[in-house]
């Protein structure tokens, strides 16, 4: 086991003794708990030898327009908007 040192500020460092005393728990087993959860979550043994990227944004289109639709609507200004309907009418 490694032996180390962290800096914590204040206020976390209050909040971690809380639940320590709460749990009945040394510090230093919060502190592991907390450090394995995280690498559950974040890394796995297939993921360190990978480069992490973002995910990808998922496609839920908006008003049922297409990727092509949804950008003309978004550059479209106040005064196209205007124009278009004075045409038609």
């Amino acid at each position: 086991m490694i032996r180390t040192q962290i800096q914590l500020p204040d206020e976390v460092y209050a909040r971690a003794k809380r639940v320590c005393e709460a749990r009945e728990i040394p510090l230093a087993e919060l502190a592991r708990r907390g450090i394995e959860y995280i690498l559950s979550v974040y890394a796995t043994d297939s993921d360190t030898d990978r480069e992490w990227h973002p995910p990808m944004p998922r496609k839920l289109g908006w008003k049922g327009l297409s990727d092509a639709e949804i950008k003309a609507e978004a550059q479209r200004t106040h005064l196209d908007g205007t124009l278009s309907r004075k045409r038609k009418g």
